[in-house]
């Protein structure tokens, strides 16, 4: 029976191009899934669009003196076209600075308002007299009070990573005017979480199917405690507040983005010709809703807009928020400031999107962060889709046009290695189907693969070669077994590398609409004709692939002129000061995130002769789950002192890159071994 899904992807925020780890985290994923469902005859309706209000998209507009409108046009145009042009095949691309978008996100937020969900408070913020407006975050700068940058944000330092608030910056100016700001009253409205606690508890433990790292990050907030959230904001772009005697405010962009979903899907009826249809994706309850979003978003799209949903009452909640993790560039974290990134619309200039589908779609980031590189691209497309695909499609096309004038021999009387091979299409239509059904891409796409690597064994161990000359029946058996797997690689492919999967049907004369249940070993009939068809991948050469790590090394050094800034050297110390510290080398064993902290992870050590508890600042850039088991270093000597009513005693030592902020000092010494 057919499904009616919704699938969501991430608005992107309209302030920039798209870059790799976008089109990993939320939107090849997605675009994988639909495709896959659309084989299954599910009905399923594909959404996304531009995020287009918020600080940044101001701030860009202020550096380039033009209007936020102007660079929302701009960027919702470039990766409209990007997401065209890589075959990501949403059936609309909405935006959430249309009319629509407005209407929408004013008329929930009266619905709330109306049912009294909101809480109104007033709250001091810095305010700049000069500019006559209020400050968000990122429109205040001042000196980080970690690592003594002085040009850090009101919510981070870019240089060192913290997160911060515009209290804790160190003489803070305003950027707009260069101007000390000062506190004033502001009243803003907020969404109780808390009201919604048991309720959140209850509805996300009853997701058994969720990926654990959703599950875990949702349950860490959970335990945490929920508390209320500002939903508007102080700023001249947005979605006005549509209340009297609310000028001057906006709905917070946390807000009004998700409900980009709901009025992209009313803009889509629209156009349809039939307007009242959105309310089947929506408010029908026989609709599975389905976001694809990157770990960034967990937080808004499984806590806050759930609970939006659900305090309005009219609309479906998520079934599933399969989000993925963060993909890393050539073992670098990805950094637009600092350059070091494969723009999405740059990459389109040299190579055909079916590679990059592939080879990302099999490194995909699901439940933990993955890694892109060039070299690994050029091995996935010659060793994968030249060798093993590629190869094996036109190996088989070559003999049948060669040997049986283009026509698809009879299988007569097969053999048990025949037999054995068709079985195969069965096997792998199951193991490709349920791998997709669980978002299980990687795997989905390995099992594909795998196909034809089967296929391109067969092909070799029943050497057709030698058959041609001696038994011209078998060799007939084996071109018209391989040409059955072919004929199913056609559609398992399709998700993946839909322009080649596309290129494979046509050559072997397939209707172009063919569905999931229309694989089988007998998907082409004896007799009918191929065409020659061309090799369907090429392999890369290995001077085109330096010219683009060439090129991305440029484009960093670039964008980074002094990337070096490292922190000034401490005031000189004698040698017996230094010989106090006893460093010693200990190996983790637990470690687990501090409840109310956002930087604080909680370590148990072995130092070889006792196990002690660590605290350590380290939690902004290293996971929990993937410390036990390395061997840091650690002052063994420091006097112990009590962190968030936790006792720890000592500290582990942590290099301070420039580039990607705390890195651990691993040794392979024993635990317990002195450093010296």
């Amino acid at each position: 029976m057919s499904k009616r899904i919704l699938v969501t992807a991430a608005l992107p925020y309209a302030n920039g191009p798209l870059h790799l780890g976008h089109i990993a985290g939320a939107y090849l994923p997605s675009d994988l899934y639909v495709r896959f469902k659309r084989l299954m005859k599910d009905e399923v309706l594909f959404i996304c669009g531009s995020d287009e209000h918020g600080v940044p998209i101001t701030i860009a507009a202020d550096k380039e003196g033009v209007s936020p409108q102007d660079v929302v046009d701009r960027y919702h145009t470039i990766n409209k076209k990007a997401f065209e042009d890589f075959g990501i095949s949403f059936d609309y691309y909405g935006r959430t600075s249309s009319n629509t978008h407005r209407q929408i996100s004013q008329e929930f937020f009266k619905n709330l308002e109306a049912k009294g969900v909101f809480k109104k408070k007033t709250e001091e913020q810095l305010f700049d007299k000069k500019a006559g407006m209020f400050l968000a975050d990122r429109y205040i700068k001042g000196t980080c009070p970690k690592c003594g940058y002085q040009e850090a944000y009101g919510d981070q330092c870019e240089k060192c990573g913290t997160s911060l608030s515009p209290a804790e910056l160190i003489d803070p100016v305003s950027v707009l005017s260069g101007e000390k700001p000062e506190m004033r009253e502001t009243e803003h409205w907020y969404l109780p979480l808390g009201d919604f606690q048991d309720w959140l508890n209850e509805w996300i433990s009853s997701k058994n199917d969720w990926k654990t790292n959703v599950v875990g990050q949702c349950k860490s907030w959970l335990e945490a405690g929920l508390s209320d959230r500002a939903v508007t904001r102080d700023l001249k772009w947005g979605v006005p507040v549509p209340l009297e005697n609310a000028d001057g405010k906006v709905l917070y962009v946390w807000f009004d983005a998700p409900i980009g979903y709901i009025s992209a899907t009313v803009e889509w009826a629209a156009m349809t010709g039939s307007p009242e249809d959105w309310k089947l994706f929506w408010q029908d309850e026989e609709t599975e809703l389905v976001h694809f979003i990157g770990k960034d978003n967990i937080v808004f799209h499984c806590i806050m807009f759930p609970a939006m949903l659900k305090a309005h009452g009219d609309y479906v909640l998520p079934k599933n928020v399969p989000a993925n993790e963060f993909l890393n560039l050539e073992g670098k974290k990805l950094s637009t400031s600092r350059g070091w990134a494969v723009w999405m619309h740059e990459y389109l200039e040299d190579f055909e999107p079916d590679l990059l589908r592939y080879a990302l779609a099999a490194t995909l980031p699901e439940t933990k962060d993955s890694d892109f590189s060039w070299k690994d691209f050029q091995g996935k497309v010659n060793n994968d889709l030249a060798d093993v695909f590629g190869n094996f499609v036109f190996r088989t096309f070559s003999f049948v046009n060669r040997f049986f004038e283009g026509k698809i021999p009879e299988l007569v009387q097969p053999t048990d290695a025949d037999l054995a091979l068709l079985n195969e299409i069965g096997n792998h239509s199951k193991l490709i189907s349920d791998s997709y059904e669980k978002f299980r891409f990687k795997d989905a796409v390995a099992h594909t693969i795998n196909l034809a690597r089967i296929g391109n064994k067969y092909f070799t161990d029943m050497e057709p070669w030698k058959s041609r000359k001696d038994d011209i029946q078998k060799c007939g058996n084996t071109l018209h077994c391989c040409l059955q797997i072919c004929a199913a690689l056609s559609v398992f492919m399709a998700p993946v590398t839909p322009k080649a999967a596309g290129m494979l049907r046509k050559n072997l004369g397939l209707d172009s609409l063919l569905f999931w249940d229309d694989v089988s070993d007998k998907m082409i009939k004896s007799g009918s004709s191929i065409l020659e068809g061309e090799i369907p991948f090429k392999k890369i050469e290995d001077e085109i692939i330096e010219n683009q790590i060439k090129k991305l090394e440029e484009k960093a050094a670039a964008a980074n002129p002094k990337a070096k800034e490292y922190v000034t050297e401490k005031d000189a110390i004698e040698f017996d000061d230094f010989m106090k510290l006893d460093l010693r080398a200990a190996k983790v064993l637990t470690a687990e995130k501090v409840k109310k902290s956002k930087k604080l992870l909680k370590l148990t050590v072995d130092l070889g002769y006792e196990t002690r508890t660590v605290v350590s600042g380290i939690a902004e850039y290293h996971k929990p789950e993937d410390l036990p088991g390395k061997t840091v270093v650690v002052v063994a000597n420091l006097k112990p002192r009590k962190i968030m009513g936790i006792e720890s005693k000592g500290m582990i030592l942590m290099a301070d890159s420039p580039d990607e902020g705390l890195k651990f000092i691993l040794t392979e010494a024993e635990p317990g071994s002195t450093i010296s």
